[in-house]
């Protein structure tokens, strides 16, 4: 169903290890988004995040050449964080979104190579296949459609390159958002950047406000966001990203000792619409031109369940750790549902059967709307407090 997404595991060593690091990488630092070598996480929103700080706090306590894994990686802001701290790392997750997301920001490539690769597609010949209807009339301007769609097939045909996985990565941060009343950052009509609009209620919208779509060089908006995001990396580090299911034996790649840190945050209970609010970054990755609204690859919504899932990747998770790795979890639950997120974290350690030992819960706060997991299920109830767990894998 989709293109040029999972590499192999072989893909571990393809990187060369960082000989220097001289990178601010402070908590306070890290939430200086603007600052250059920080802006290439921000590649991408995306509406299940939590912020760079969070990981980076944790990893100033380790070791060179200590492994860090996240199960659940979502846009890769651990990855990241490991990234700026010089560790190698590993990311799993099963969205094809959010992997491609998290696979550009472990390339090593410069702004110039990224729009000379950009020039080179969009001067090529026209697409074959360009979506038609009421929803893509009104969403772009027909010749920035094109040149979308030169872009999506040159990605389908060959994404291998880092160069390529960068393109791809920002061209999905830039695929859909709001109009501005300066030079365009987004390349569609009025649209939210997290999460893609459904069709029916985005015509209705557009059409009640007399709204059309502007035309958008797409190279200018590609050309000043790689200036912007890839013009300060940081050194290179050994790793990969993983498009697979961690509930899935296997899934988690062995690594030389066994990883020392796993940083994550697994979906919410109840979240169960990655994929449907995610379409039309699906689409650009292969999918569908419409939404399907399927869940696979997901854990389930049902508390029962979803604590046997999380079970079983703490289980997994354990098989490819040596004793004394850290997990780290950030974890809430959505505010309709009855929940004790501390509750119910703790019984799915316990369900494991592993012995992860529970050193640290502590409260993190009741995030900011756009970094909600569950904003897109409640509008108006108040969100629950999240928490961050801290274990320890025992002998």
């Amino acid at each position: 169903m989709f293109a040029g997404i999972s590499p192999s595991p072989a893909e571990l060593s393809h990187y060369r290890k960082p000989t220097s690091f001289a990178i601010d990488v402070t908590p306070e630092a890290a939430t200086m988004t603007t600052a250059p070598h920080l802006r290439l996480n921000a590649l991408c929103p995306y509406f299940t995040m939590f912020p760079l700080d969070f990981p980076t706090r944790y990893l100033a306590q380790a070791r060179p050449g200590e492994w860090v894994l996240d199960p659940f990686c979502g846009r890769g802001t651990t990855n990241y964080a490991a990234r700026l701290h010089g560790l190698p790392t590993v990311g799993i997750d099963s969205s094809p979104v959010a992997v491609a997301i998290a696979r550009a920001k472990l390339v090593q490539v410069t702004p110039d190579e990224l729009i000379a690769e950009a020039e080179r597609i969009l001067a090529g010949p026209e697409p074959a296949d360009v979506p038609e209807g009421h929803f893509w009339d009104l969403a772009y301007h027909p010749r920035t459609l094109l040149d979308i769609c030169r872009l999506r097939e040159a990605l389908l045909r060959d994404c291998e390159a880092p160069v390529r996985i960068a393109l791809r990565g920002l061209i999905l941060g830039i695929l859909h958002g709001p109009r501005t009343r300066r030079a365009p950052s987004y390349l569609s009509n009025q649209m939210p950047r997290t999460y893609a609009t459904k069709p029916d209620p985005a015509v209705r919208f557009w059409v009640r406000r007399g709204m059309r779509p502007e035309e958008v060089d797409v190279l200018d908006v590609l050309a000043r966001r790689a200036r912007y995001s890839f013009a300060a990396l940081p050194p290179p580090v050994p790793g990969c990203i993983l498009q697979a299911d961690s509930r899935e034996p296997g899934a988690i790649p062995v690594v030389d000792g066994g990883y020392r840190w796993v940083i994550t945050s697994p979906p919410y209970l109840g979240m169960r619409s990655y994929q449907p609010d995610q379409w039309l970054r699906l689409w650009f990755l292969g999918g569908e031109p419409t939404v399907r609204y399927i869940h696979e690859g997901q854990v389930s919504h049902l508390q029962g369940e979803y604590q046997r899932d999380l079970a079983t990747v703490w289980r997994n998770v354990a098989a490819r750790c040596r004793p004394g790795t850290r997990l780290i979890i950030r974890f809430g639950c959505l505010p309709t549902l009855p929940c004790n997120p501390k509750q119910v974290l703790e019984e799915t350690l316990a369900r494991s059967g592993v012995p992860w030992r529970i050193v640290e819960v502590t409260g993190a706060g009741i995030p900011p709307r756009h970094r909600r997991q569950a904003v897109q299920f409640e509008k108006t109830r108040p969100a629950h407090e999240e928490i961050d767990l801290v274990a320890v894998l025992g002998e």
